[in-house]
């Protein structure tokens, strides 16, 4: 498939899944940001989920990267890649009313939803934008924090993501990324998935390709500072493993072997 229709399948995809409202948790996970849920499993504490909006938590991250981005009173916060905006909505809080947290989604759906969510609850320093995370419609060096929460992995030239990222933080900013990389190279028939690609598994690079990719858009301090298990990742990821590959069963096992989640930092030069 050419880049722009992966960009459609997950557009409409992600679509279907802003409309349909909840974390689709199955019969064996608890609901939507109670405990043991997947985004509690992925790092968000028990009084985070409370304190966003309600329909805010879709249960689509692999970590919770504001949790280690030390965000400060005043910062302007980029989310790439934003959803219905619980990235958005912490760092929001964590800024305050003189800092602004602004998320980009290429998924009208979600954009609408997430300023759903922003107007319910008079949320006044948070916007949200549409737009591809390869193009983003951000000035050139305005941010001073991006974060990211299982995104990348799913853009089909995450180069250009990086260095759209270099270009619009300021000098000395920071990036958080929470994101699913490859541990070792994925079978031939996952790989041509277009079901794995959405489930964030087909898309994403080798852990060492990804940090390399980062590097080479100028960014330095480029370490991961917390990495999950590949069963996590993908018990997390995909909540029905089974069918990845369509009309083919695969063993979960075989493919949590496979990859891994992590948190990875870097700043701007």
């Amino acid at each position: 498939m050419s880049q722009e229709e992966v960009r459609k399948v997950v557009r409409t995809r992600y679509g279907e899944r802003a409309k349909k409202g909840d974390c689709g948790c199955s019969s064996s996970r608890s609901c939507c940001g109670g405990a043991g849920s997947p985004s509690e499993a992925m790092g968000y504490s028990a009084a985070e989920l409370q304190a966003i909006p309600g329909g805010t938590d879709l249960g689509l991250g692999c970590g919770n990267p504001t949790a280690i981005a030390s965000l400060r009173r005043g910062e302007v916060v980029l989310d790439l890649g934003s959803g219905a905006g619980i990235d958005c909505f912490l760092a929001a809080e964590k800024v305050g009313s003189s800092g602004r947290a602004i998320g980009v989604d290429m998924t009208s759906e979600m954009v609408e939803r997430a300023r759903e969510n922003a107007c319910r609850e008079k949320i006044a320093n948070v916007e949200f934008r549409l737009g591809e995370i390869e193009h983003l419609p951000v000035a050139d060096a305005s941010v001073d924090v991006i974060i990211s929460n299982c995104v990348v992995n799913l853009s089909p030239d995450k180069p250009q993501v990086f260095r759209e990222a270099y270009r619009v933080l300021k000098p000395g900013g920071r990036m958080f990324l929470s994101d699913i990389v490859l541990l070792k190279e994925l079978p031939r028939s996952v790989r041509e998935s277009i079901d794995a690609y959405v489930g964030c598994i087909a898309g994403a690079s080798l852990k060492a390709e990804y940090l390399a990719a980062i590097r080479a858009a100028g960014f330095d301090e480029v370490e991961i500072v917390k990495e999950w298990s590949g069963e996590v990742a993908f018990r997390e990821c995909s909540s029905d493993p089974t069918s990845v590959v369509d009309g083919q069963e695969v063993d979960p096992a075989d493919l949590a072997a496979c990859v891994a989640s992590v948190t990875a930092k870097a700043r701007k030069r």
